[in-house]
């Protein structure tokens, strides 16, 4: 389909006509979220003088917690009808799970709970990829038009192609459309990408793009250093850092059941040294509310001396009532240890997850 993206209101007749675009047209708010037609980020015009209304409201306006920076302009479709397609990465069968509905659209979730029996769901073997009969089932068993199989058959591959080729999470086209000469095209669709592929450098074309979005500052940071940054209560009262999200989220279970409020998490991975860790610390007291963070490392390619050492870097140049408690255990545990005890009231040592929680709320309070 034809289309053109603008970031200004000034440009967007010229950039319709650039793009050879007719009236009526859809404007969409470019923004990473799903449901947006819903909260009011995709709109009809069927004249310049209302697709400039609604480019002038959406433009630079907030939508469900994003700003819209940009807007895709594209011609309108008429469907005749409208299905779901998507495939994803099933943990249970540990493959890629076809997802087939044709009752799409914004309501797919309804139809899930109202009419089951109108959304399939097969297994495709990694091995044998796309076969016709995974088609044929899909179509069977929800009672889809089996005139559109050859098509669907096609944009099932290149959907499956595109699912290993950019080490995607979910790919989704909703809705996927008929229309009036019985073509199927995709009118929205949503892409959700392995983080993991993206940090070691496999789709550099994704993290120019990424690079581009809009993020918490601290999230793009903290990448920098090889750390994964995780804001979760911009008025949470405590931070948690620690070189494995399990233990995070043990630890932010039990400081919840506290009373207390995380506000942030950080993953620092493994073998990270001094002055990684020093800006790790520096991240995660970046925002004033933090009080207290919690360090909790078992140090095997992390030395616990190196992290110690960074946390001391860090605390060197923040205000005194930042406050750090440290469980930390492995390799040069000990030399870590006398660090610790000569760094005064800022930093406590503890032997294990209720000792930190308990820790944190006497500093905290």
């Amino acid at each position: 389909m034809k289309g053109c993206v603008i970031d200004k209101t000034e440009s967007m007749e010229d950039s319709i006509k650039a793009a050879g675009l007719t009236y009526p047209v859809v404007v969409k708010a470019q923004v990473q979220i799903g449901g947006r037609g819903k909260a009011g980020g995709i709109q009809f015009a069927d004249t310049p003088a209302e697709a400039a209304e609604h480019c002038k409201k959406l433009l630079h306006s907030e939508l469900r917690g994003f700003t819209v920076n940009q807007l895709f302009i594209v011609e309108k479709a008429n469907p005749v009808k409208e299905w779901y397609l998507s495939i994803m990465l099933d943990r249970l069968s540990k493959c890629p799970l076809l997802i087939f509905s044709p009752m799409g659209g914004m309501d797919i979730e309804q139809t899930a709970k109202t009419d089951p029996d109108k959304v399939a769901k097969c297994p495709i073997d990694p091995i044998r990829g796309v076969q016709s009969y995974t088609i044929d089932y899909v179509m069977d068993v929800t009672g889809a038009d089996k005139a559109y199989r050859a098509q669907l058959f096609d944009l099932v591959k290149k959907l499956y192609d595109a699912f290993f080729g950019y080490n995607t999470m979910l790919i989704e086209i909703n809705p996927l459309a008929i229309n009036a000469t019985g073509d199927l095209i995709a009118l929205d669709g949503k892409i959700e990408i392995d983080d993991n592929a993206v940090q070691i450098g496999k789709l550099p074309d994704i993290a120019e793009f990424r690079d581009r979005l809009q993020e918490d500052p601290r999230v793009k940071d903290a990448r920098q250093y090889g750390f994964h940054f995780i804001p979760i209560d911009e008025n949470g009262t405590v931070g948690i850092m620690s070189n494995g999200s399990g233990m995070m989220m043990s630890c932010l279970d039990l400081i919840v059941k506290r009373g207390m409020t995380v506000g942030e998490g950080l993953d620092q991975g493994g073998g990270a040294i001094r002055e990684k860790l020093e800006k790790g610390v520096g991240i995660m007291f970046r925002n004033p509310s933090i009080k207290v963070l919690l360090v909790y490392i078992f140090g095997g390619i992390t030395r616990c001396d190196e992290v110690v050492a960074g946390i001391q870097m860090a605390l060197e140049k923040l205000p005194a009532n930042k406050k750090v408690v440290i469980r930390i255990e492995g390799t040069n545990k000990e030399a870590a240890m006398e660090m610790i005890r000569s760094m005064g009231d800022r930093v406590v040592a503890v032997n294990n997850v209720p000792e930190a929680v308990e820790a944190i709320w006497a500093l905290h309070n």
